[in-house]
């Protein structure tokens, strides 16, 4: 290596922006590109292709500055198109208008034709871009148009095809799982269903449970105990709420036992869970943290095979109506900070001291 060569590596070694080539950076793509003399091309920071040498590499703040330099672009990374990620996201936004514009849920088949994919690359950027698989998101889909149809006028049997199920049938068999009722008594505002309740104190304040016939629907915690009955009222506005017998109160102990000393207390409720798919997926997640253990929003969304939905797993932790049996407490920042929880913060670190302390 001649003497001037050796100083153009060097000097390209020590720009900090050839670290993050070396590493294939993507969090850098955009902010700058980088050419290869000897190939005659620029790419993204991320790009995949072989490395260069660093003598023969420049850097450009744009894709433009670099095309004026004389270099095209890499057909592999396609830095003069938008980001991958940016491009899968618009992919999966049409084929997610596709199934809410189809009177039947098209097949994986028909998506990726759609999509111009094949069917493996399909599921896998659209789970990756969602959070859920094709499937699960037509299901929520038609679960959301059903409970939209329900409020309207018409026939039980009319809001259930123009949700796009195929047959009557078909629904009910799936009308507890989705709706936690049936559809008459959904429309009703779960009238006629009988939810018992209990409210009582535990270190943390006030603390209201409540159980349909499936199981522990709300565990809320607050400091008012008249604000969450109205809570619970919100949540089944024409059900029948009936305080908790002797019996129910001892339910209510074992989740005060939870509250009290969440390490010791090996408790298995049984819970009716009421969300989304990609919502219960997050819960269940959530449920796998053992006590004492943290994980960040980041590392929840990997868990469940979506990288990039942290933001949404925020969402369905504050979504969350069992608090410590679905436990959104340990639920951390990447940095490992405290952030938003429904019943206070200062609740979520009493709750995760206690785990720690054992």
């Amino acid at each position: 290596m001649s003497g001037k060569t050796h100083a153009l590596a060097a000097a390209v070694e020590r720009d900090p922006r050839w670290a993050a080539v070396v590493a294939r950076d993507a969090s850098v793509d955009g902010k700058f590109f980088y050419s290869v003399k000897t190939t005659g091309v620029y790419c993204r920071p991320s790009c995949g292709a072989r490395p260069a040498r660093p003598e023969n590499v420049g850097f450009h703040p744009t894709a433009a500055a670099a095309e004026r330099a004389g270099f095209r672009p890499c057909m592999r990374c396609k830095p003069d198109q938008p980001p991958l990620a940016e491009r899968q996201a618009a992919q999966v936004a049409a084929l997610c208008r596709l199934i809410e514009g189809s009177a039947e849920v098209p097949s994986l088949e028909e998506l990726a034709r759609h999509a111009g994919l094949s069917i493996f690359h399909t599921h896998r950027i659209f789970k990756a871009v969602t959070g859920v698989t094709p499937k699960a998101y037509a299901a929520a889909h038609r679960a959301r148009r059903v409970r939209a149809e329900l409020g309207k006028d018409g026939t039980v049997t009319e809001a259930i095809y123009a949700a796009g199920y195929g047959s009557g049938g078909r629904f009910y068999e799936e009308s507890n799982r989705v709706l936690g009722m049936t559809p008459t008594r959904y429309r009703a505002g779960g009238a006629n269903m009988d939810v018992r309740f209990a409210i009582g104190e535990c270190s943390l304040g006030s603390i209201l449970v409540a159980a349909t016939a499936r199981g522990v629907c709300a565990i809320l915690l607050g400091d008012d105990p008249e604000e969450l009955a109205h809570d619970l009222e919100r949540r089944f506005p024409r059900a029948h709420l009936i305080g908790g017998d002797a019996a129910f109160e001892q339910l209510v102990a074992k989740v005060v036992g939870l509250v009290e000393s969440p390490r010791a207390a090996h408790v298995e409720l049984p819970l009716d869970v009421r969300g989304t798919a990609f919502q219960q997926r997050v819960w269940q997640a959530l449920r796998d943290i053992p006590a004492g253990a943290t994980a960040s929003y980041a590392e929840i969304a990997s868990a469940i095979g979506a990288p990039g939905a942290a933001r949404a797993v925020a969402q369905a932790c504050a979504a969350n109506a069992l608090a410590v049996a679905i436990p959104c407490h340990r639920v951390v920042r990447n940095d490992g900070g405290l952030s938003g929880y429904r019943w206070g913060v200062e609740r979520k670190r009493a709750l995760l001291d206690r785990e720690a302390s054992g």
